[in-house]
């Protein structure tokens, strides 16, 4: 783009902008940022990306700045918003192929902070296989109340309360003003710090990207770090494919379910393989949590926050109890230009109650299971480490709803009873489209009381901040006529967690006849780039990406 006289004219461009013959000819580095003044994790991103490119300037390389979308999933949340925010995942990847193709960095810092924004520029760094770091915003302290830490889950389960008169609205208000004291992505072990901390744990970000709070001044000297480093891959070629191998896979897979993160894993870490040309079945989400303990009980699960994990060592203190026990390799290479093992030769465990010892874990399996059976042929996520222990095993009877709304409206109305399995269906990939998260109803439900005594089914999905019997995924969807798209009220379900399966008590002779009767509906929205995205994602078994 810029060697030689056949590119005096992309020199001249370049120049208009104010840079220096000397800062062309140094390596250039592109920064996608995702700052924007919606999502509170995104607020600050400018600070950060000027930290970085402090970082590549004291390195010797020449910063170029540009823009990334995002969406706030909970500003997105329980209204038609929710339905492009998973889909902008993809959207981001491309845009980030299309900047840097079109105008070839030497390398790529990827400044993301909240949900569908890590995994999109994990994505693009694997796809277009230049050097790449990534040094996310980090996560929001809790908020205090009364003498407790609360988060923006405790907002949404008191709604519920409120409508269940568990709860004087003008509680809700004082909830309302102190759960969320700044900016960061949301207090707890959801999405999108569960999403930073396993870019922390599969290589791609240094140790502290995942947990170091946003206000901290560590957190300027962390992107500071990232923009030098930067420079040390882009000289020694380190590409995020040596990094991101199977391998580094399988150890991000064992942090996930040590750290009990969110169930949007499922869809991210296959998608995120994808683009390095891996596939991970859900099997082996399965067989990597039967072997790794729970060992972190973070909001929604437990008391803890990110600030908790963050005193307490981190995910290099995590990851060193795991390497210890032979629970994850440390071969694989990172970021950092060092092995997993030469980064973890330091840590520390700094409070056990925090990160426990595998022998005193909070459960003895990890935070996520896959179910299958004749209601969930290719698969259902459940964050296993989240529901009640009543709730464990349960049978019960059907209420079907068609969308988020009309099931919304029956929780709320005090419609459903003790023992009820509320099925949310027509909400996945296609059918939604977009898979909505279901944090409205479940928080609803928990806020209620019910989660001991109801389930939730879905293929659609749920936030990290959920927690319950709260069972989605379910492949195939309904719009793409999988069982669920079949049940009807009243029939039976039994849910085994620990068994891992999930069944629809109707007889294989009648679900055969309702099949006859079934018609696949028509889309929810026939244009734009919602429309689009449905005629071309795949199942949500597969990570929700789009058809090659």
């Amino acid at each position: 783009m810029k060697t030689g006289v056949e590119k005096a004219p992309h020199r001249s461009l370049l120049k208009a902008m104010g840079l220096t013959d000397a800062e062309i000819q140094r390596p250039l580095i592109g920064i996608a940022n995702s700052k924007n003044e919606i999502i509170p994790g995104h607020i600050h991103l400018d600070k950060i990306g000027e930290a970085v490119k402090a970082g590549v300037r004291l390195a010797g390389g020449t910063p170029i700045e540009f823009g990334v979308i995002g969406v706030c999933d909970g500003l997105a949340m329980h209204h038609e918003g929710m339905k492009y925010s998973l889909a902008s995942r993809e959207l981001i990847a491309d845009s980030i192929e299309v900047m840097a193709m079109a105008h070839p960095f030497d390398g790529l810092v990827l400044i993301p902070n909240c949900d569908k924004i890590i995994p999109g520029m994990l994505m693009a760094a694997l796809r277009l296989n230049i050097p790449a770091i990534v040094i996310s915003g980090g996560p929001m302290l809790a908020g205090f109340h009364q003498g407790r830490a609360i988060d923006l889950i405790t907002v949404f389960e008191g709604v519920g309360a409120v409508k269940a008169g568990r709860l004087p609205e003008a509680e809700l208000a004082a909830l309302e003003d102190a759960a969320c004291p700044g900016c960061g992505s949301c207090a707890g072990m959801f999405t999108a710090n569960s999403m930073n901390c396993l870019s922390e744990a599969l290589g791609l970000a240094l140790p502290g990207n995942g947990t170091i709070p946003a206000v901290s001044a560590a957190r300027y000297r962390l992107a500071k770090q990232a923009g030098q480093q930067i420079m040390a891959l882009v000289q020694r070629q380190l590409l995020p494919r040596d990094i991101a191998t199977l391998t580094a896979f399988q150890n991000a897979m064992a942090v996930d379910m040590a750290l009990g993160c969110s169930t949007n894993t499922v869809l991210h870490i296959p998608a995120i393989a994808h683009e390095a040309e891996i596939e991970l079945s859900l099997d082996l989400f399965n067989r990597i949590s039967e072997q790794t303990p729970h060992i972190c009980s973070l909001s929604p699960a437990g008391k803890h926050h990110l600030e908790d994990l963050d005193r307490a060592g981190g995910v290099p203190a995590v990851m060193a109890r795991l390497l210890q026990a032979g629970l994850i390799s440390g071969t694989p290479l990172t970021v950092t230009g060092q092995t997993v093992a030469d980064n973890l030769s330091r840590a520390r465990v700094l409070d056990p109650e925090v990160i426990r010892d595998l022998q005193n874990p909070y459960h003895t399996q990890g935070g996520i299971a896959i179910l299958h059976g004749n209601l969930a042929p290719e698969g259902a996520v459940v964050k296993q480490s989240a529901v009640d222990p009543a709730m464990l095993r349960r049978e019960g009877r059907a209420r079907v709803f068609d969308s988020e709304e009309a099931a919304s409206e029956a929780i709320m109305g005090n419609t459903i009873r003790p023992g009820d399995v509320i099925v949310i269906r027509y909400e996945g990939p296609k059918g939604g489209p977009g898979m909505r998260e279901m944090l409205s109803p479940t928080a609803a439900i928990a806020g209620m009381g019910l989660d001991k005594d109801v389930a939730l089914l879905t293929d659609g999905r749920f936030s990290g901040g959920t927690r319950g019997a709260a069972i989605g995924h379910i492949s195939p969807e309904a719009a793409a006529g999988g069982p669920i798209a079949l049940i009807q009220d009243g029939d039976g379900i039994a849910i085994d967690i620990p068994g891992k399966t999930l069944t629809l008590q109707v007889s294989d002779a009648e679900l055969a006849a309702r099949r006859q009767q079934w018609q696949p509906p028509a889309p929810k929205i026939r244009r734009g780039y919602a429309y689009r995205y449905s005629r071309a994602v795949t199942s949500g078994s597969k990570g929700a990406v789009l058809a090659d």
